[in-house]
């Protein structure tokens, strides 16, 4: 596993989870650690197991509080840390598109004026990355895409804007997503994928898993429906 700045941490969630919080602040290290002790739980589950959530820093483990309690979890976790897995499971790649033409990209010269690019250069530089997916939250199908270049990030907008409609391309800070639902974002809206991260499919409801690999393209505007 990844060394980490500081042993983690197991915090009691209410009567049926435990959050083994790994680190303050997100890096690529925090990041492979959680999703080492995620793949090591699934590989090695304890009776009773309900779910486990994988975030930027942290992992949540929720459990059935008939079956097991806050110790016994707790020590199965510090079991599978103390003894990590040393195959890394291959992530599966994406390949995503986008228009960045009008009206899919209603941010996109904004971005280039405050980035002090050209809107082709932002296009550029927003293709050129690799993205990895750090986690889902906030809305379902949204998932956290690091990896965004120096050159694109930025701080939210004063303001959130609304109506934003699904499938839009959207970043802030060191993050990208392809939104699911039409609603409201503070996030600059650079494009829209046709991609659809949610799939309709209960038994794998989300396109990607976290720790996948996500590549964007250039595609020509579409109608969305």
């Amino acid at each position: 596993m990844t060394p980490i700045f500081r042993p983690p941490v197991f915090r009691p969630v209410a009567d049926r989870a435990v959050l083994v919080d790994f680190a303050d602040a997100a890096s690529a290290g925090v990041e492979a650690a959680v999703q080492s002790l995620d793949r090591a739980l699934a590989a090695h589950p304890f009776p009773g197991l309900t779910e486990a959530i994988p975030a930027i820093v942290n992992l949540a483990v929720v459990f059935d509080p008939m079956q097991t309690d806050h110790a016994a979890v707790t020590r199965h976790l510090q079991g599978l840390l103390a003894h990590p897995a040393t195959q890394r499971a291959v992530p599966a790649r994406h390949l995503a598109g986008v228009s960045y033409d009008p009206p899919d990209a209603p941010d996109l010269p904004e971005v280039a004026r405050l980035t002090g690019l050209t809107p082709d250069q932002v296009i550029a530089a927003h293709v050129s990355a690799d993205y990895h997916v750090v986690m889902y939250g906030f809305a379902p199908g949204y998932a956290y895409l690091g990896g965004l270049p120096d050159a694109l990030k930025l701080t939210r907008k004063p303001a959130p804007v609304r109506n934003v409609p699904a499938g839009s391309v959207i970043i802030a800070g060191s993050q990208c997503l392809i939104t699911t639902l039409t609603m409201p974002t503070g996030w600059w809206i650079i494009g829209r994928s046709p991609t659809k991260v949610l799939t309709g499919d209960a038994k794998q409801p989300f396109l990607f898993d976290v720790g996948d690999t996500v590549r964007f393209h250039r595609i020509a505007g579409t109608d969305h429906g």
